[in-house]
């Protein structure tokens, strides 16, 4: 009988091992102030394209085209224009746009390597910084600057050292941002809107940034890599009272709250089988 159950075991076909073969890159969603849309990136034939779907999921629209990379979305207060990076011919400027792509115009000088654009409460000025990985692995300093809208008039806010990712906090008064303080650190600090006044808020030996105000200005989600992989935490305003969101695998960033202030949307990035994905995700504000 043994036998015989060998035997028929031996005849069976053995399945073979399945392994992923497709691997999308979906990124950076922010929603609309109006809470009406997500504006988010896609991978498009090796180039990285600004879409935008209903906040519901659905209706996706491709906005940008061609052969340059679009980077950092991020809404207008009044959810009619879009600002974005425009990455083409080894320059970074920052553009905007009207969320139906059209109307695209250049905002900052070209000299300069924009990056990381984020709107003042107003709508009259873009916060961004200079490009801190002009040379990689090695980092350079970066700046902290607004620029008027309408007349392009730049202004400097936070130089000395590495300062990237800024937003200003709802009631415009405070700027929180990332500042590198050393080789295998970074901190999320908070400002005055002008600049004076920094503060770490984070104070801790892990790699965090990526800040992202509560629509009430209460709180401040940011990334970081407390346990190892990189996760989305939440703390209040003046930094204390840090919570993990959820308890993902991969590596996390990008958050970036919902208007009613219940939902935050991040990127998480993962290695599977023999490739690497990224993906949109949203956990419930703690």
């Amino acid at each position: 009988m043994i036998a015989l159950l060998l035997a028929l075991l031996a005849a069976e076909p053995r399945p073979g091992l399945a392994y992923q073969v497709t691997y999308s890159v979906n990124m950076d969603a922010v929603p609309s102030p109006d809470g009406r849309a997500l504006v988010f990136i896609r991978i498009v034939e090796g180039r990285e394209q600004l879409f935008t779907m209903d906040a519901g999921g659905g209706n996706e629209r491709q906005i940008t085209h061609g052969a340059a990379d679009h980077e950092d979305p991020a809404w207008s207060p009044d959810s009619r224009l879009i600002a974005f990076i425009r990455i083409e011919g080894g320059r970074k400027i920052v553009h905007v746009t009207r969320p139906d792509g059209s109307g695209s115009r250049p905002i900052t000088p070209p000299a300069q390597h924009a990056i990381h654009p984020s709107w003042t409460p107003d709508g009259t000025r873009i916060l961004y910084c200079t490009d801190d990985d002009l040379r990689p692995p090695a980092k350079n300093e970066a700046a902290i600057y607004s620029v008027d809208v309408a007349s392009g008039a730049v202004k400097t806010l936070i130089a000395g050292g590495i300062n990237t990712y800024p937003v200003m906090s709802p009631d415009g008064r405070h700027i929180a941002f990332r500042k590198i303080t050393g080789e295998l650190n970074s901190e999320v600090y908070v400002a005055d809107a002008n600049g004076a006044n920094l503060r770490n808020l984070t104070n801790d030996p892990a790699w965090e940034g990526w800040p992202a105000w509560s629509p009430d200005g209460k709180r401040i989600a940011f990334a970081g890599n407390r346990r190892s992989n990189y996760q989305i935490f939440v703390m209040d305003a003046d930094g204390g009272n840090v919570r993990l969101t959820a308890n993902t695998e991969g590596r996390a960033t990008a958050p970036h709250w919902s208007p009613d202030g219940r939902t935050i949307y991040f990127t998480n990035c993962a290695s599977v089988d023999y490739g690497r994905g990224c993906e949109v995700m949203a956990v419930p504000a703690p």
